[in-house]
């Protein structure tokens, strides 16, 4: 008798909503225990946006003008911001080449068998790249600190807009990861999920204005910078940080940053997390 009660209990309806939070939980748990035993990906993934700190840094520092200035230091408070937003956005790849691996090997059809919300394999997923991302963050933080970024290097800050500027940096990290997660749906293997999640990160991230002043482009690509989701987060940062180089575009996205970085990303959110379950259904049926 228990064990049939045991079962019904186990077959039991439960609150839909209920369920796919704690099917998310379990899923991100058990991402967030492969990562930990396979430390070289997150010591790599660490390494990429300390590089690019140290080599923008010095190599590009005395070359940049910001607000009229050749200094290093102005260039490398300019700079951190769109490091940052780099860093978070480059954590599609590695979300995709996951997802992709896992459909490789069968475990989502094995996860399909399961009396589990559809979506909350690639939620679980998203959200242990958002704990790995955070991660990444705060080291890439310390290593800006120890390079010379200061946040209120152009302005007046405060602990809560600087904690909005990296939950800002998150959001946008954690919209970019559902991308991830459609492109690794969308191929066969995770050598082609890496490749894919890379190509179109490129000039979205270099079209912006995370490198250098978009004022200094010519027109028509200086527009594609200013409505750039990704330049919206750049800006918001600067802003909330309060580092040199904010943008002076009457584009509606520079002028308004914050909101329009927190209504690109859910957008981005809604748009791909849709496509990224409906993919799921069909790619495991």
């Amino acid at each position: 008798m228990s064990a049939v009660s045991d079962a019904v209990q186990l077959t039991a309806p439960s609150n839909p909503v209920s369920q796919s939070v704690r099917d998310s939980l379990v899923v991100a748990k058990r991402n967030l225990i492969r990562m930990s035993r396979i430390p070289e990906m997150v010591i790599f993934g660490l390494i990429q946006p300390i590089m690019f700190v140290v080599l923008f840094s010095y190599v590009f520092g005395g070359s940049m003008q910001i607000g009229g200035s050749t200094s290093p230091t102005d260039y490398r408070n300019f700079l951190m911001a769109g490091i940052f937003a780099q860093t978070v956005t480059f954590a599609t790849a590695g979300a995709g080449a996951g997802i992709a691996d896992d459909m490789h090997k069968g475990l989502i059809d094995r996860f399909r068998s399961l009396p589990m919300a559809r979506g909350a394999v690639l939620t679980g997923r998203t959200l242990a790249d958002l704990v790995q991302t955070a991660l990444t963050l705060l080291v890439l933080a310390v290593v800006a600190l120890l390079v010379g970024w200061r946040v209120g290097s152009d302005g007046d800050t405060n602990v809560f807009k600087v904690l909005g500027a990296f939950g800002l940096l998150l959001l946008l990290g954690y919209a970019f990861t559902w991308i991830g997660a459609l492109i690794g749906l969308s191929v066969r293997t995770p050598e082609a999920a890496t490749s894919g999640g890379l190509i179109w990160l490129f000039p979205v991230t270099f079209i912006s204005n995370a490198f250098v002043d978009s004022s200094n482009m010519t027109p028509w690509l200086r527009h594609i910078a200013d409505w750039n989701p990704f330049s919206a987060t750049v800006q918001a940062c600067r802003v909330l940080f309060a580092n040199p180089g904010q943008s002076t575009s009457q584009a509606w996205p520079m002028q308004h940053s914050v909101w329009a970085s927190v209504i690109y990303s859910v957008l981005i959110i809604v748009l791909f997390r849709t496509l990224a379950v409906r993919k799921y259904r069909s790619a495991t049926a």
